[in-house]
């Protein structure tokens, strides 16, 4: 088999066998297919796509290529969420306790960010002391003592991903369903959850940005996750405005926990709770969703929920005392307050460019090898939809460096639209995909 003779039948359209593709990635991976081939295979696979049968075989070797992490000892189903990105999403933060603190075992791992804000362990390392680089076994004890373990991918998990994802990047094929699915399905196969939940966004400050995209992104994982004997159902859930009033990574970490004191933003906890709720019911732990939904919001009201995150805290190594006191996070002294300049409505955001004011404040990363600053970000204190009068505060930016300030000001200024009438409100979940 030659890599030139798999390049052209996949560029003349043609369906290729699990072989053909196990031999593209598996030599890519050893070094035996060079990148020009590779970059060219990806090319003809954006411009020919993929069928629902090479995606599940693409997904397949790739979850293969390296580690795969088995929970079978861990008693009852072992649930894992995953979020397609956007804009302040902190869900995990709060959702995993939430599920956990109900019963059901939630292994995830999560990456760290690039673009907009950093990751889900970017913002956990908020956390004094906090571990998110856990060994394998670690990692297991974690899940089957508390029920819960947040921690960063191991080196060795889908490493054929991580090799051709870095191409991908470069070579503007990054934008195509297969290899988006396979991307992300790979990673999830390979942490070795029974069911998983998949948060596909949609909107300005989401990788997807109508409702068709999103869709037949969140077809493809569900049919790939169910192809593999997975649980599987995914939310359409919008994303044209940020989530919560917070975007950075200490700020949200400090959002989430209120969230869970019962005193946060409504529209994360409204998704949090139909996140969680399939994920209890995927779980087995309730019947319906009513009854799912219920069991979540009483987690938050009986404390449960915020317990489970000081115990996850504790059993991660880090300083518990932030959930009591949430200035041990180290948020940044230094605030400015942008202020509107006429009165109406806030019309509509554009979230992208809110996530990319957080990124030049230092809260997200440009390139892979840039440093976060944990301690910046951006608290919003109108969002679209509410009525604004000349000289409101819109929001505080929360800066270390008085060049990146400016920088922000100018994106944010640019991503609010004021209007003279209210717009109408818009649900926070779009649609399910099961």
């Amino acid at each position: 088999m030659r890599a030139y003779d798999v390049i052209l039948k996949k560029r003349d359209g043609h369906e290729l066998s699990k072989e053909e593709i196990g031999f593209m990635v598996n030599g890519f991976v050893k070094g035996e297919i060079p990148d020009y081939q590779m970059a060219a295979f990806l090319m003809a696979v954006y411009f020919r796509h993929m069928n629902a049968e090479e995606r599940y075989n693409l997904t397949e070797v790739m979850a293969r290529s390296g580690d795969t992490i088995d929970l079978s000892f861990i008693p009852g189903v072992k649930v894992d969420k995953h979020s397609t990105g956007g804009v302040g999403d902190k869900t995990t933060l709060v959702l995993a306790p939430m599920v956990a603190s109900c019963g059901l075992p939630v292994a995830k791992m999560s990456g760290r960010g690039l673009g907009h804000t950093g990751g889900t362990v970017d913002k956990l390392e908020s956390i004094p002391g906090f571990r998110t680089a856990l060994s394998e076994e670690e990692f297991k004890k974690c899940v089957k003592e508390h029920l819960i373990a947040v921690v960063g991918q191991t080196a060795n998990l889908a490493p054929a991903d991580k090799k051709i994802y870095a191409l991908r990047d470069v070579t503007a094929t990054v934008d195509e369903i297969s290899l988006i699915s396979s991307s992300i399905m790979s990673k999830k196969l390979a942490a070795g959850a029974d069911a998983i939940v998949l948060d596909v966004k949609v909107g300005s400050g989401a990788f997807m940005k109508d409702i068709s995209s999103a869709t037949d992104l969140a077809r493809a994982m569900v049919d790939i996750g169910k192809r593999h004997g997975k649980a599987m159902v995914a939310l359409i859930t919008d994303m044209d405005k940020p989530l919560g009033y917070t975007v950075g990574n200490a700020i949200e970490v400090e959002e989430a926990i209120e969230t869970l004191k019962g005193k946060g933003p409504d529209d994360l906890e409204e998704l949090c709770i139909e996140l969680g709720a399939q994920m209890l019911k995927l779980g087995k732990i309730s019947d319906n969703l009513s009854q799912a939904r219920e069991m979540l919001k009483n987690s938050i009201k009986s404390g449960k929920a915020l317990e489970k995150m000081r115990e996850m805290i504790m059993a991660q190594g880090g300083d518990p005392r932030v959930v009591d006191d949430t200035s041990l996070l180290g948020i940044s002294k230094k605030t400015y307050d942008l202020r509107c300049e006429s009165s109406g409505y806030v019309g509509g955001m554009d979230a992208e460019k809110i996530g990319i004011a957080s990124m030049k404040l230092g809260a997200g990363r440009e390139k892979k090898e840039d440093v976060i600053d944990l301690s910046v970000g951006i608290r919003l204190r109108k969002k679209t939809g509410d009525e604004v009068k000349h000289s409101d505060v819109l929001c505080t930016l929360y800066y270390n460096s008085e060049e990146k300030l400016q920088e922000a000001i100018k994106l944010v200024k640019e991503s609010y639209k004021i209007s003279k009438s209210r717009p109408k409100k818009v649900e926070i979940v779009h649609g399910v995909v099961d």
